[in-house]
């Protein structure tokens, strides 16, 4: 099996939607796999957050992957920004990418997209770190020669990205870099919001996994739902797609089952929910805060998986140099 290589930005509290959309089927994945999950600090400097507020994610972050069973010994999970040569490896690739591909990037649309809406200048509020964060994606997946990379349909171009920058760097210089393929997982799902929306944090639709059963509550309780009463029948609906994904299939079944023939009210399926979410982060939560308590333990870890990580990189950075001309024959 190829190489499985998954980052994961530091951005705020990570929520369910993360869980069920990457980090659980990326550590199904590295049951039977060397996987590599590296949380990406250089992309979350994107958007200029706090020298505290960086380290205090990065943390946050490595302790949900492990608390969801992450297992470091089998697998390598590091920080991005212990891999130096990942900021060269950008630097060089970029010198071979063409501006145009990086117009075309999702999260640069966007962005221009919102400004043009909103009467400001295309690039307004646009850093060149958002701009060229494209490259410094491919330098991820290319740095440790994967064949494959394992996505959610919504993050397809990532890969196809990484390609293009590998491939126009070959025309150049030589089949140096090897050229990914992705798979599209579809383990990956889009998982709804409780406005029905894609769950996203700027929504401000998620329910963190940090949160404690009160919380939970209080979050599925503002999922709208209309007013038909407990014997109608109802349409599926944000309650009972987030039900599906966290319960055990036989209860999301009956659940189903409820919806469609009349018997179960919005107040008994939220508790529900609510009660399946609670079910699925308890032991994770208790676990992360065990290992919060501990921030050194982490950083050892973190520590470890980057040595790791920099001897996988090193043969790839190399090559790349030797090629260019900046490394010596």
């Amino acid at each position: 099996m190829p190489r499985t290589i998954t980052g994961i930005k530091p951005t705020g509290r990570p929520h369910l939607g993360n869980y069920l959309g990457m980090i659980r089927p990326a550590l199904e994945l590295a049951r039977s796999d060397g996987a590599m999950f590296f949380v990406a600090d250089y992309h979350g400097l994107t958007i200029t957050p706090s020298a505290q507020e960086v380290r205090e994610r990065v943390l946050d972050l490595a302790a949900t992957l492990i608390a969801f069973g992450l297992d470091t010994e089998r697998n390598t999970l590091y920080r991005q920004s212990d891999l130096p040569e990942l900021c060269e490896l950008t630097w060089i690739l970029s010198c071979t990418t063409a501006k145009g591909l990086l117009n075309r990037a999702h999260a640069y649309k966007a962005a221009t997209a919102d400004n043009l809406a909103h009467g400001r200048e295309a690039d307004q509020g646009v850093n060149a770190g958002l701009f060229n964060y494209p490259v410094l994606m491919a330098a991820d997946i290319l740095a440790h020669r994967a064949e494959a990379v394992p996505v959610g349909r919504d993050q397809r171009q990532h890969v196809e990205i990484a390609r293009d920058v590998a491939e126009s760097f070959n025309r150049i210089y030589g089949p140096v870099l090897v050229v990914p393929e992705a798979v599209v997982d579809e383990r990956v799902m889009t998982i709804p919001g409780l406005d029905g929306r894609k769950m996203s944090k700027s929504y401000g639709n998620q329910i963190p996994l940090s949160a404690g059963p009160d919380e939970i509550r209080r979050l599925v309780s503002r999922i709208v739902t209309d007013s038909r009463p407990p014997s109608e029948p109802k349409e599926p609906d944000t309650i009972l797609a987030l039900y599906r994904v966290v319960a055990a299939e036989a209860d999301a079944r009956d659940l189903e089952r409820r919806y469609r023939t009349g018997g179960v009210g919005y107040a008994e399926a939220k508790a529900l929910l609510a009660g399946a979410i609670e079910r699925l982060l308890a032991p994770a939560r208790r676990r992360h805060a065990e290992l919060m308590a501990d921030p050194q333990a982490l950083k050892e870890v973190l520590a470890r998986g980057a040595a790791r990580a920099r001897a996988s990189a090193a043969p790839t950075v190399a090559a790349v140099r030797a090629a260019t001309g900046l490394g010596w024959a």
